[in-house]
């Protein structure tokens, strides 16, 4: 377990200078906290992105939010996408609200006022990437 860099590269692989790619189990980066943007409910937060140990250009994150539990509404100055892995939730962007349920995407606009709340009894799980604020690809 844990974060740690792949293995050589395999026979007629051709050699490049970005570094090894970089295996992360969620299981080492998870914490229970209450979610971002007015800390409604409880949630599980996998920062997975957050153990890359060099600098990056994206975050890729997973949330659990529990029963009841919400991302308030907050303005976003990036492009940003919400994945469903699990359970079911309404996106909330510019005043326009969306279910989601597994297997679906919300992608968010830069300058959006956005946020996302768990319905039902099972917690929804989501998958959420956006650039770094101020970084570009090397």
């Amino acid at each position: 377990m844990g974060v740690r860099p792949t293995g050589q590269p395999t026979a007629g692989a051709q050699s490049t200078s970005a570094p090894p790619a970089v295996i992360i189990d969620e299981r080492d980066v998870a914490r229970q906290e209450p979610p971002p943007h007015g800390a409604i409910g409880m949630s599980t937060a996998y920062r997975i992105s957050d153990a890359v140990p060099r600098p990056r250009t994206m975050e890729f994150r997973r949330r659990v939010l529990h029963p009841g539990a919400a991302i308030g509404i907050h303005p976003i100055d990036h492009d940003e996408v919400y994945y469903v892995l699990s359970g079911e939730g309404d996106v909330t962007s510019d005043g326009q609200t969306h279910r989601l349920k597994p297997g679906m995407a919300a992608y968010l606009y830069a300058g959006a006022q956005v946020g996302i709340r768990q319905l039902g009894a099972e917690p929804l799980s989501l998958i959420i990437s956006y650039p770094v604020a101020g970084k570009k690809a090397e």
